[in-house]
C-alpha cells in the first residue's frame, strides 16, 4: 500500500511539473498580468497610459483574461528587432485594435480584432512595436496609418 501511495504522489508531482514546464503554460495561466512597467505615449493631444510587454512571457500573455481596459490605457508590445508581427486574441475578452508601429512612432497599419479569436492580424511591414487599445479608440480620435505617436519608447 505504501509503494502505491508513493507512486501516485510521484506521478502527480511529475504531471504537475510537466504541465508547469509545457510551452505556453505557466503557473499564472488564467490570470491577467496587471503589474507591468508603464510609460506614457502621446497621440496628438491624447495621452495614453501604456503598460509595457517587454519579455517573451509578457508578450505571450498580453491582455489575456482582462475583463476590461480603461479608456485611455493600452499595452505596448516591444520586440528586440523589427519583423512582421502577427497577433491573435486567444483568451482575450475585450475587442481591441492593434496599431503596428515603426521605431520612430509612425503607425504602419491598424487591425480591429475580435475577442477570443485565433484569427491572425499582421503588420504590413516589419515593426518593433504593437500598441493595443480598446477597439474604436483610434478611429474615434481620427488616428490612422501614417499618424506619428510620441514618447520615450520611440526613437527620434
Amino acid at each position: 500500500m505504501f509503494l502505491f501511495g508513493a507512486s501516485v504522489r510521484i506521478a502527480t508531482f511529475s504531471l504537475a511539473l510537466v504541465l508547469t514546464m509545457a510551452p505556453g503554460l505557466s503557473p499564472a495561466q488564467g490570470q491577467a498580468q496587471t503589474q507591468l512597467q508603464r510609460t506614457k505615449i502621446g497621440a496628438g493631444m491624447h495621452l495614453i497610459d501604456t503598460q509595457l510587454a517587454l519579455t517573451p512571457e509578457q508578450r505571450q500573455i498580453g491582455l489575456m483574461w482582462r475583463k476590461d481596459l480603461p479608456v485611455n490605457e493600452g499595452m505596448l508590445f516591444v520586440f528586440d528587432q523589427a519583423s512582421v508581427q502577427c497577433f491573435w486574441m486567444r483568451n482575450t475578452l475585450t475587442a481591441l485594435t492593434a496599431a503596428f508601429v515603426e521605431d520612430d512612432g509612425t503607425i504602419v497599419n491598424l487591425a480591429d480584432m475580435k475577442p477570443q479569436s485565433d484569427d491572425s492580424h499582421c503588420s504590413i511591414k516589419p515593426v518593433r512595436y504593437v500598441l493595443e487599445m480598446n477597439q474604436g479608440w483610434f478611429k474615434k480620435r481620427g488616428i490612422a496609418a501614417g499618424f506619428k505617436l510620441t514618447g520615450q519608447a520611440f526613437k527620434p
